[in-house]
């Protein structure tokens, strides 16, 4: 019998209609400002859908700024982060602080320029300031990974490119040191006059942090939960601990925190996160269902051979490079946490 999956849930309605506006026309959102002393603008950059940052700027009550997730520098980002100061009354001098939720170069790219000039500290989650070291010698295990994945030959080159010996998480955007702030779980951000709160929320990459601000009503998410995106998993190097498993867990760590309205780095600000976030467990649980399919119907199938039995958008067929890869990872992410991991046989 062929078990028909419910209809997905529709996204959440945005709260910012300039936001859910620019999004629909492509064009970058105005400066908003969300609660006295905070505002939302955007950056642009190259990769990924949509092709914005949504950053964040908190006014201590000491006067200086704290940048939440600043961007990149390319794709003049860095020059539209000042245009957006600008329109505040403020500059890039007076930013004392700049938080990064993870490792990405729409996240932190340009976190080492700001630094540069204008002598603000870096606060990042240690876990992604190891991924960042870590980044070559992971690299090079993915290489041996990609190898098993019986990938056709004429992928093989892209897939190394984009996830294994090639690949760049920072996109080679950031600069040593990565942060001057490591932030744990429970932190509290060194910003005068305001209390928000580290919440480490793994999975998307294993620091990923949000930020709850819970006295103006805010939870700044990054990529933990965006209103329309299925986030990846796995996208901040090699784990001891199965991302799946560990976003999951990290999507349940929400549940306290229904009535905060949700700042996330990309799209627009929306509400419910726990409904959301219930939306996209349950994604992942229907993905598990189709890997348990695949491997139940196939003997000994290689991992590219259960990925093709997947729905993936637009199907397995039409991937290449990082998109492959990444697909690929998460249904070895799906097999290793239904505990059938052993059935996937190496090429």
């Amino acid at each position: 019998m062929t078990t028909v999956p419910p209809p997905a849930a529709p996204a959440p309605e945005p709260i910012s209609p300039v936001q859910a506006a620019a999004l629909r026309d492509g064009v970058l959102p105005p400066v908003e400002e969300i609660r006295p002393g905070i505002w939302t603008l955007a950056v642009p950059f190259r990769f990924g859908v949509p092709n914005a940052t949504l950053v964040y700027v908190v006014e201590g009550s000491d006067g200086s700024l704290a940048l939440i997730d600043p961007g990149w520098t390319a794709d003049g980002g860095l020059d539209v982060l000042r245009d957006g100061l600008t329109a505040i009354g403020r500059s890039l001098d007076d930013v004392g602080l700049v938080v990064v939720t993870h490792l990405h170069a729409d996240h932190l790219g340009a976190a080492a320029a700001i630094r540069r000039s204008t002598g603000a500290r870096v606060a990042m989650h240690r876990l992604e300031v190891e991924a960042l070291h870590r980044e070559r010698a992971d690299a090079a295990v993915n290489d041996a990974d990609i190898a098993t994945w019986g990938l056709p030959e004429h992928l093989r080159a892209g897939v190394v490119e984009a996830w294994g010996s090639g690949r760049r998480i920072g996109l080679g955007r950031t600069a040593e040191p990565f942060a001057d702030l490591l932030l744990e779980d429970g932190d509290v951000l060194p910003v005068a006059g305001r209390t928000i709160r580290t919440l480490w929320t793994p999975g998307h990459t294993a620091g990923h942090c949000c930020f709850v601000d819970a006295e103006d009503g805010l939870l700044f998410t990054g990529d933990h939960v965006l209103p329309r995106i299925n986030s990846g998993i796995g996208l901040g190097g090699r784990t001891a601990t199965n991302p799946l498993g560990d976003y999951l867990a990290s999507l349940g760590r929400l549940d306290g925190y229904a009535d905060l309205e949700v700042c996330p780095g990309h799209e627009y600000r929306f509400r419910d996160v726990v409904g959301r976030a219930r939306t996209l467990a349950r994604h992942r649980e229907e993905r598990s269902r189709h890997v348990a399919e695949a491997l139940d119907a196939l003997s000994s199938p290689t991992l590219y051979e259960v990925a093709s039995r997947v729905p993936f958008s637009g199907g397995i067929e039409s991937m290449t490079g990082f998109l492959l890869a990444s697909a690929l990872t998460q249904t070895a992410f799906h097999a290793a946490l239904l505990g059938r991991a052993d059935e996937v046989r190496p090429a």
